[in-house]
């Protein structure tokens, strides 16, 4: 998540090791996030209110650039009506992916992914996310060496729709259902449709600092088992560094008890550079703080808002 103050930038998204004790200090923080927000004031009258797909809000008086990457945590803010956003993930490589079986050696890399956005309302948008084109490397059972697959990835439908503070205030959030839909060509997917819930929230801290937060449940497909339920949750703190610079720090876990793997915690580390009003550029890293999570995954992605 990432959200840009109208004078200074901002963004959004922690490391220690594993275990339990991260897990609990990252539901306890989730915990106080609600209640924080329920001490802020109500946030200001909208201005835009009367906007809508076909109508689009002036640009003099669009909201700042807000995207739902490059961390793990969205935004809470919706994309201007009228307008849309393309968020674009260049490339992406995963080291270190495991498997059922507990194997590590797996690779893959991720390329031409983007989320396409468009603004319905005030306060909604709709956005389709296309996968990209993956290439990933597993180790044959039969043969002991890594395999190399590709093909497409999944498409996702997402409805966005913020229940308060897209227009100011100190706090934001929205509620987010989604569906993915697998592609029939993809040889590097599970080929099974999927969906949940996204909840995520901001805070505005001190000026130039932000805190963001997440909650979310997956109904995900596992072999042979069949569809089960997953639980993530992110915690992000983001900090403007320069005028166009920012960066942000996060953590994220995830639990998955029909999957078989323990739960899965990551530190990530990011940052942003704003070449010009509406155009965002993003690189970072995620850490895999547990043996169930994937060692690293850089990325690098890129934002253009019209």
């Amino acid at each position: 998540m990432l959200r840009r103050d109208p004078e200074t930038p901002n963004t959004q998204p922690i490391r220690p090791r594993p275990e339990a004790g991260r897990l609990h200090c990252l539901a306890i923080v989730l915990g106080v996030l609600p209640c924080l927000a329920s001490e802020m004031p109500e946030p200001l009258p909208s201005t835009t209110e009367r906007y809508w797909l076909l109508d689009p809000v002036p640009r003099q008086a669009m909201r700042p650039l807000s995207t739902d990457r490059p961390d793990q945590t969205e935004s809470p803010y919706s994309v201007d009506a009228g307008h849309v956003q393309f968020e674009f993930e260049v490339a992406k490589a995963t080291f270190g992916t495991v498997s059922a079986d507990g194997d590590r050696s797996g690779r893959e890399l991720v390329v031409g992914g983007v989320n396409a956005k468009v603004g319905l309302t005030p306060r909604s948008d709709l956005q389709w996310i296309y996968d990209g084109q993956v290439i990933s490397w597993r180790r044959s059972e039969a043969t002991g060496r890594l395999e190399q697959r590709s093909g497409a990835g999944d498409l996702q439908t997402r409805l966005k729709v913020n229940l308060w503070g897209n227009d100011g205030g100190l706090t934001a959030l929205a509620l987010m259902p989604y569906v993915k839909l697998p592609l029939s060509a993809s040889h590097v997917r599970n080929g099974h449709a999927e969906g949940g819930l996204i909840v995520p929230l901001a805070i505005e801290l001190a000026p130039g600092w932000s805190l963001g937060g997440q909650t979310q449940v997956d109904w995900v497909h596992y072999d042979p088992a069949g569809h089960g339920l997953e639980w993530g949750n992110t915690v992000t703190l983001g900090r403007d560094i320069t005028e166009r610079w920012a960066g942000f720090i996060e953590l994220a876990a995830r639990i998955a008890p029909e999957s078989g793997l323990p739960w899965q915690g990551q530190f990530d580390l990011g940052f942003t550079w704003e070449a010009r009003e509406g155009l965002q550029l993003d690189f970072g890293c995620f850490f895999g703080l547990t043996r169930s999570a994937p060692d690293y995954m850089p990325f690098l992605g890129l934002t253009w808002r019209y």
